[in-house]
């Protein structure tokens, strides 16, 4: 794991803004955030729902457009980039987890992590080995060939995590990811995620609005009223 003092940080943030019109009327969702995440650092951010913790890993993710401000991954100002190379700097250097799985229905667990992968330019074969060392690690080397259907909530939330870490990501984004587990469930699968979060070596910012959960991480941020406290 780096150092995350001496090291430069994986994602700043500075006067970070974001404003939706809504029937004449204009909401500021984020009024004017400042954040940096060194390497090896995950952080929680709290703030109950609507408090725009989903708008700004939006943000970060280089999602969508519309916000005014410095987004800088891995040292590259993503606010100047084109489309294309929004992308591109997406698919190297960050992972996504959701409450919601969002694996593809048709394909197995070990095929769900293999495609991105591939989408990367790692050969089949490679990131073959690479999806099985994942899923064995969350405890699912005897579910590879299952598809989600035939998984449970946790099974596929597991299959999720390794899926958001296959690219070897600096920074995993991950949007209230158990969310929609019970709590003994959230709890084992939070354990796992951030202890592959360390062994990998990656940084995190694990939005939630459960406190509980929050105090497990190195760090906690509160988004409030449209700014960091």
């Amino acid at each position: 794991m780096n150092d995350p003092v001496s090291s430069s940080p994986v994602v700043r943030l500075k006067d970070l803004r974001r404003s939706f019109s809504q029937g004449g009327v204009t909401i500021d969702v984020l009024r004017g955030v400042n954040l940096d995440i060194r390497p090896g650092e995950i952080v929680a951010l709290l703030g109950p729902s609507g408090s725009g913790k989903s708008t700004m890993l939006q943000a970060i993710g280089l999602l969508e457009g519309g916000f005014q401000g410095l987004i800088e991954i891995a040292g590259t100002n993503a606010s100047a980039l084109s489309g294309d190379a929004r992308t591109t700097l997406r698919r190297d250097h960050l992972g996504f987890v959701y409450q919601f799985h969002h694996l593809l229905p048709d394909f197995n667990a070990i095929e769900n992590v293999v495609l991105p992968q591939m989408v990367a330019g790692r050969s089949a074969a490679e990131a073959r080995v690479r999806a099985t060392e994942l899923l064995t690690a969350l405890g699912l080397g005897h579910r590879l060939e299952h598809r989600p259907s035939q998984l449970s909530g946790g099974e596929q939330q597991r299959v999720a995590v390794a899926r958001a870490l296959a690219n070897r990501p600096e920074l995993v984004l991950a949007d209230e990811p158990t969310g929609n587990l019970d709590e003994v469930t959230a709890d084992r699968v939070l354990e796992e995620f951030l202890k592959l979060v360390r062994g990998e070596g990656s940084s995190a910012l694990i939005a939630t609005h459960n406190e509980r959960l929050a105090l497990r991480m190195d760090r906690v941020v509160r988004l409030h009223e449209g700014v960091l406290v």
